[in-house]
């Protein structure tokens, strides 16, 4: 019986090591600035599109890097909130998609990312949204009713929880979840994870507190985000609200699906802007 004792005591301290592990370093699982390079490769000028470099800088003095990407004859602004992963320098097929529904584009690095200074949080995220939004509507003098909001990702929680305090024109939410604690169990089910993560991220709270048309795309095949994440976003949302299904997975399936969401955001600006 000392063998089976001595094999439960080592799998409980193994169990709790890892535990602990998750939670000091849980930083290295929510943010992922360095995937695959914090270095910004490319810019709008790749793909031929004129941009303006914007530096901004935070109510707490963090300096971000930005780019304001001018369609002709815009009908709106669409102020791109992106993932956890990578930086604004990954985002240039989104960026062509939304230039061609002829809306300027702003998308900004949050704090740690690409050429923003600090360190990224989810407090220093809400504040770089928010600095982003003063420059649209105080710098740019862009009307609310003129601004749609996208949050990618992370970057859905982060656009809820703006337009519960700032109102936009409209919110598009795509492969977001409903928090980090109820994320985090799905991921790790053998663990509290609920319990041990120190952000909340709680895209479903925020939703409670908007009051603008929502869209949320989301694909079944989505194989980090389960896709009932944003069936749950949709339940807790206000109307007016859709869910629109997309193909493929995680992290291509707005190329797989371009054709779709391109049509499905088209339909949803027409009313708005």
């Amino acid at each position: 019986m000392r063998w089976l004792a001595a094999g439960l005591g080592w799998g409980a301290a193994a169990y709790v090591g890892l535990a602990l592990y998750l939670y000091v370093f849980q930083a290295r699982y929510v943010y992922y600035p360095e995937l695959p390079s914090r270095q910004v490769e490319a810019t709008p000028a790749d793909i031929g599109l004129a941009f303006d470099a914007v530096t901004l800088r935070t109510s707490d003095g963090e300096v971000l890097a930005g780019w304001f990407i001018p369609a002709p004859a815009a009908r709106g602004t669409l102020l791109y909130l992106h993932g956890n992963g990578g930086n604004i320098g990954h985002r240039l097929d989104q960026i062509a998609v939304f230039h061609r529904l002829g809306l300027n584009v702003f998308i900004i690095d949050y704090r740690g990312y690409g050429a923003s200074s600090g360190k990224p949080s989810e407090e220093g995220t809400y504040q770089d949204a928010l600095a982003a939004w003063s420059w649209l509507t105080q710098e740019k003098r862009l009307a609310p009713d003129r601004i749609i909001l996208f949050g990618e990702s992370l970057g859905g929680a982060v656009a809820a929880w703006l337009a519960a305090r700032h109102p936009p024109a409209g919110l598009v939410i795509y492969a977001s979840f409903t928090s980090v604690p109820e994320m985090a169990q799905t991921l790790y089910p053998m663990f509290p994870a609920s319990r041990l993560v120190r952000y909340r991220y709680d895209t479903r709270a925020a939703l409670g507190n908007v009051n603008c048309p929502l869209l949320i795309l989301h694909s079944p095949e989505d194989e980090i985000i389960p896709f009932s994440h944003g069936q749950a976003l949709l339940a807790a949302a206000r109307e007016p609200k859709r869910l629109v299904e997309l193909r493929g997975g995680h992290n291509d399936a707005l190329l797989v699906s371009e054709e779709v969401y391109a049509r499905e955001v088209g339909a949803f600006l027409q009313p708005l802007l």
